[in-house]
């Protein structure tokens, strides 16, 4: 089934399958997992997760990358944290190198729908290396937070022009229309 905004203005992905929606519990979790440094969050937020997937799918997990300056800053991806917790529990294979943010982006919080396209656009690449491996398969692009889909969208764009048939955004939490994140 399609929202209403979906079926006005498609987004470039193939689904949100996510865990929870957005709430006091969930921003708990993702708070602990990114900014207490317990990274045993990832594991729990993975075992979440794990019943999205399709197995008989030919997928791989790929998580948001994060632009080098934000991992020295914090010291880790979470979003890489819960997609080697993922490819534990499920068994589908990881590519940590499949996507790469090049340019870094401002924090997307408070900014409006329009305004966090804009701050992520072109911010995304496919390198060469991870091309073959990308190549006609469904990529499960693995984050923890869906608020207004910007981020999850020019990933997919990137992943789809590198020849992804589908991409799916799995997520911890779902921020639903009209709410705020964080």
């Amino acid at each position: 089934m399609l929202c209403g905004e979906c079926i006005a203005e498609p987004p470039v992905h193939d689904g949100v399958r996510a865990a929870v929606a957005y709430g006091d519990t969930a921003r708990a979790v993702v708070l602990k997992l990114k900014y207490a440094r317990r990274p045993g969050m990832a594991r729990i937020i993975a075992q979440h997760l794990a019943r999205h997937i399709d197995p008989a799918e030919d997928a791989l997990l790929l998580p948001v990358p994060l632009h080098r300056w934000r991992i020295w800053s914090r010291g880790f991806n979470q979003s890489a944290l819960i997609a080697r917790a993922l490819a534990r529990e499920s068994g589908l294979p990881l590519i940590l190198d499949g996507l790469r943010r090049d340019r870094a982006t401002p924090p997307l919080r408070g900014l409006g729908r329009k305004q966090r396209a804009k701050a992520v656009r072109g911010a995304f690449t496919v390198p060469a290396t991870a091309r073959s491996r990308i190549k006609g398969r469904t990529i499960y692009l693995v984050d923890d937070v869906y608020t207004s889909g910007a981020t999850a969208g020019a990933c997919a764009h990137i992943l789809k022009a590198a020849g992804a048939e589908r991409v799916v955004i799995l997520c911890w939490a779902r921020v639903m229309p009209g709410e705020d994140a964080y």
